[in-house]
């Protein structure tokens, strides 16, 4: 098939084009929101190809995976067809619900053409999605590797934005934990948050938008992978640091109580709780092996590749039928 999307979430279309379409990727002048392109600090195939506004006219679109309510339009002005009705769709939703949770109503809950396919089951069950068809394709991982070493007695983090998003990615909670074990954060939007939060930085260390195969051989160096995030749909970061073999600390919130068995680390709503995690693992090395070891066999087993890319082609089969 010939899939268009939006390179909206790198990560995740970087296992999204692992499939065995053609996957048309927008690109305008300025690599703007509505056309980014392909991926720079990842590396994608071939098959994922670059179109500009113009050429989607003459490319015959089999289906649309629409990520924003935006891509509607910019369905109907670049393709010239509607999403749900001349031209299948599937909208994916990365994001957990926002506002006035649990009431949050989704945007396509009013209509019953365009399939809404959830990247967890937290999000489904918490979104209202009134008459929109739902389904939930859980995420799939490149894997890196077995590639944990825990040599450095540090802990990372990997967080984007911190300092704009604030509570909802826990950085509020980064002082408390870095008392506990050093920390090293990786990320995009890391300017400022040591002023914004107290920091010291002997304990907490920035690490600026690395490319991806270098995050992961750094994070691998680390004692132990923290997941401080209150609100979010469940960070790539988190089950590729489970692949990368590493034991997690993290807030038992949104879809982490389901990712993260009990053998592969720490989870709880208590910081106090996960901050005595932190400097257990870093202390006890062997520990930390164990319950990494156990992170990247559940990782393996639920977030697989070949799993994730079976469940696209099943849905994709579904709606262009």
């Amino acid at each position: 098939m010939k899939v268009l999307l939006w390179h909206v979430h790198g990560s995740w279309t970087t296992a999204f084009v692992e499939g065995g379409h053609e996957y048309l990727i927008p690109v305008t002048p300025d690599r703007g929101p509505d056309g980014l392109g392909r991926a720079r600090t990842w590396n994608w195939p071939s098959s994922a190809r670059e179109v500009t506004p113009a050429q989607l006219r003459d490319e015959d679109v089999d289906v649309v995976v629409l990520q924003r309510l935006r891509d509607l339009e910019l369905v109907r002005e670049w393709v010239g067809r509607e999403p749900g009705r001349d031209l299948p769709a599937v909208f994916l939703e990365h994001n957990a619900p926002d506002g006035g949770v649990p009431n949050t109503r989704h945007p396509l809950a009013d209509r019953d053409d365009i399939p809404v396919a959830h990247v967890t089951h937290f999000n489904r069950t918490f979104y209202d999605n009134g008459r929109a068809p739902t389904t939930v394709i859980e995420h799939g991982i490149v894997d890196p590797g077995e590639r944990y070493s825990g040599e450095l007695a540090r802990a990372g983090v990997v967080v984007n934005e911190p300092v704009r998003r604030g509570r909802h990615v826990g950085a509020d909670l980064l002082s408390s934990f870095a008392d506990a074990a050093p920390l090293d954060v990786f990320g995009m939007g890391l300017t400022g948050l040591h002023e914004a939060y107290g920091l010291d930085p002997e304990r907490v260390a920035l690490h600026e938008d690395p490319p991806q195969a270098a995050m992961h051989a750094e994070l691998a160096r680390r004692r132990v992978y923290v997941h401080p995030i209150r609100w979010t749909s469940l960070g790539l970061s988190l089950l590729e640091a489970m692949h990368l073999g590493m034991p997690v600390v993290a807030l038992a919130t949104t879809e982490a109580v389901e990712a993260v068995p009990a053998d592969a680390g720490v989870l709880s709503t208590d910081p106090e709780r996960l901050a005595t995690a932190l400097a257990h693992f870093l202390h006890d090395e062997d520990a930390a092996r164990l319950a990494g070891k156990a992170a990247r066999a559940a990782a393996l087993e639920r977030y697989g590749l070949a799993r994730f890319l079976r469940d696209w082609d099943a849905l994709l089969e579904e709606v262009t039928r």
